[in-house]
């Protein structure tokens, strides 16, 4: 599918990208526009909480507003398009958010996974089951439960042990997925990633919510000790990654994507801290790291994650590119230069707080 033997040239997908207007995903629309600009792009999004359309503008894509469950819907996009490539995002992904309503993580990562998995299926079959055609489940590493501090790190033959219902329900999504390449031999692919970071991140995750915080002069809880640790990867050496399985990956295969960045959450927020008095030309309380609060721990919260990567460095030659202090240096910049994008993102309580802290600042400059 990749290359011609006619030419020597790579032959352009027809991709059709779910949850491309969510935070990873659009980040990896914009990648995938860059790199294969003569490709034609599908984007399919609910446009929900986390969903935001100005993510994709400025982009040559087809954009369709809609519920990965809706099966008359995806059977349609996939006929219209002729599309031979799914890269699927689209997932409700916020812990604390599953904690208060886990009904809408069953609908949407279980059921309309299966849906998007079925449809796909029938239209690979009807095709003739073409080899070079592939779906691409983009995971979490939150499937694989909690890791002590000298326990190794999540391989992909570790056994899965989620803790929260978002893990949980992507875990079952992941079991179909696996199950739809082993009965059906669809063309699948699974990807376990790291935590997430950079552009266009949704304001009520842990950095753009605490850049925002530190701008309004706001606590910043801090949850537990603050020891629990992440590895964080920047999300464009996560788009890298994937776009890597698509192209070289083998059907039935999964790959975990980490950034080889371990890193215990308060010390991630001191460096945001100390970052954010560095860059920000004003703020209401400075130092900022007096803005920290101690709270009650959420319930189910893994203790450690940690991804080894060795797989997909060895077998298809991948490798992250940016150290979480660059890449959250580069993260903080972004989001002191794009207010207005993540402003209309804000709930009513933060945008007055927003307001006021707007004209103080246009009053102190």
């Amino acid at each position: 599918m990749e290359i011609s033997p006619d030419n020597n040239k790579r032959t352009a997908r027809h991709i059709l990208i779910t949850g491309g207007a969510g935070f990873i995903g659009s980040n990896f629309v914009r990648h995938w526009c860059d790199r294969y600009p003569g490709d034609r792009v599908v984007v399919l999004d609910a446009l929900t909480y986390a969903g935001n359309r100005a993510n994709l503008d400025g982009l040559d894509i087809r954009f369709v507003q809609g519920d990965i469950g809706d099966r008359p819907l995806v059977d349609r996009l996939l006929a219209e398009a002729d599309i031979d490539t799914v890269a699927h995002f689209a997932a409700e992904s916020h812990v604390d958010r599953s904690i208060l309503g886990p009904a809408a993580f069953v609908q949407t990562n279980v059921v309309g996974t299966f849906t998007l998995l079925e449809a796909f299926r029938q239209w690979w079959e009807a095709k003739g089951r073409p080899a070079g055609d592939r779906f691409l489940h983009v995971s979490t590493d939150e499937v694989y439960g909690s890791l002590g501090p000298d326990d190794p790190a999540f391989r992909e033959t570790t056994a899965y042990a989620p803790n929260s219902p978002y893990s949980a329900s992507k875990a079952g999504s992941d079991h179909l997925v696996r199950a739809y390449f082993h009965t059906y031999g669809l063309p699948t692919l699974i990807t376990h990633c790291s935590n997430n970071y950079g552009p266009y991140h949704f304001p009520e995750k842990l950095i753009p919510l605490f850049c925002i915080n530190i701008l309004l002069g706001k606590p910043l809880p801090v949850y537990g000790d603050g020891q629990n640790v992440r590895d964080w990867l920047y999300v464009k050496d996560h788009c890298s990654a994937l776009d890597t399985a698509i192209r070289a990956g083998k059907p039935g295969e999964t790959y975990n994507i980490g950034g080889h960045n371990e890193v215990a959450n308060i010390d991630l927020v001191t460096t945001l801290c100390d970052l954010m008095d560095r860059l920000a030309p004003v703020l209401p309380i400075r130092p900022a790291r007096n803005l920290i609060q101690y709270v009650k721990d959420r319930p189910g919260h893994d203790r450690r994650y940690a991804i080894d990567a060795t797989k997909i460095r060895t077998e298809l030659g991948w490798e992250p590119s940016v150290t979480w202090q660059v890449g959250l240096e580069q993260t903080v910049q972004w989001y002191l230069e794009n207010s207005d994008w993540w402003q209309p993102l804000l709930s009513e309580e933060y945008r007055r707080y927003y307001q006021t802290w707007y004209a103080e600042r246009a009053t102190a400059t």
